[in-house]
């Protein structure tokens, strides 16, 4: 038997949500396709759609590590083949890597029984993120894994807790052809931060929460503020002001970064206004030189796909 599963992007901080905030859009993905073989241990076999990029060894690749930590506490010893294929650009900000090791952990999970639940799986997931990065971030692992809109309260213990989507919600992600590396957007953060700043920027936090279970769309485009990160890593993305303008004219709710970029988002009620704002983002960028994909979502409350093959 084999097991596929589609886990998909994901955005992180949501503008003041830094490093606790994120949501699973619907595409763009990853696949990952596991099945038992007569040879011991866990091996990644194939890898496509990376350009040759990505390392076969189950100890450097974020989704081999991921699996093998599950595999290790359920002190399995069987033989194991993993396929990942990435239909999602590396160094998107669009949570390439945490989509892999969450299909990895969930499809391995679905081969070996279903030991663990899918919350329970969260804790190896972010493995891959501790390989990737050296932090066991959950802001896309979280979300990716559970679906929906979700706050990561604490990591010590991990605490992530599942927030409420209005239904008219939808999401507008533009990629420009740029790569950015999560360590480069990192090394352009502020160290310190004005007590005013932190102000406002939790209290943004608190009224984008409130507009989620309130259904209050208008809090929330007020709330998709970000006063302390967003000013220096925009920099980073060429046509980043022009886009966000864009998107706003279109009708969006708020526009920022997804995760440490190149991805910028746009927060939408309904389709129409999501997919006037992706189409309005891209025109701005193509006038800038620059060519892009784009994506339109509601929020993907499903979480990952399992298809036993």
């Amino acid at each position: 038997m084999s097991v596929s599963v589609f886990a998909a992007a994901t955005v992180a901080n949501v503008a003041c949500g830094f490093d606790a905030l994120g949501f699973a859009i619907h595409e763009p993905g990853d696949e990952v396709i596991v099945r038992k073989s007569a040879q011991s241990g866990l091996r990644i076999v194939a890898i496509t759609g990376d350009e040759g990029r990505l390392p076969l060894s189950v100890t450097k690749n974020t989704a081999g590590v991921s699996a093998q930590a599950l595999l290790d506490e359920t002190g399995y010893t069987g033989g194991i083949e993993m396929e990942i294929h990435k239909k999602m650009p590396l160094g998107s900000g669009l949570g390439s890597s945490s989509a892999s090791s969450v299909a990895a952990v969930v499809a391995v999970n679905e081969l070996i029984g279903s030991p663990f639940t899918r919350a329970e799986l969260l804790r190896f997931a972010t493995e891959g993120e501790r390989a990737a990065c050296g932090v066991p971030h959950a802001d896309n692992v979280g979300p990716s894994l559970l679906g929906g809109f979700v706050l990561i309260r604490s990591y010590n213990p991990l605490e992530v807790v599942q927030l409420p989507v209005p239904d008219e919600l939808w999401c507008s992600v533009i990629h420009p052809h740029v790569e950015i590396l999560t360590e480069d957007a990192r090394n352009v953060l502020r160290r310190r931060i004005r007590l005013e700043d932190a102000v406002v920027q939790w209290s943004n936090l608190g009224g984008l929460i409130a507009g989620l279970y309130q259904g209050d769309y208008q809090l929330i485009g007020r709330s998709l503020s970000d006063i302390i990160f967003e000013p220096t890593r925009s920099l980073l993305i060429p046509g980043f002001d022009m886009m966000k303008q864009a998107a706003m004219q279109a009708g969006a709710l708020g526009c920022s970064i997804s995760g440490s970029g190149p991805s910028v988002f746009a927060l939408c009620r309904g389709e129409e206004i999501a997919r006037a704002a992706a189409d309005a983002m891209q025109h701005a960028l193509t006038k800038a030189g620059l060519g892009s994909e784009t994506y339109v979502s509601a929020i993907n409350r499903q979480g990952p796909v399992i298809r036993n093959l």
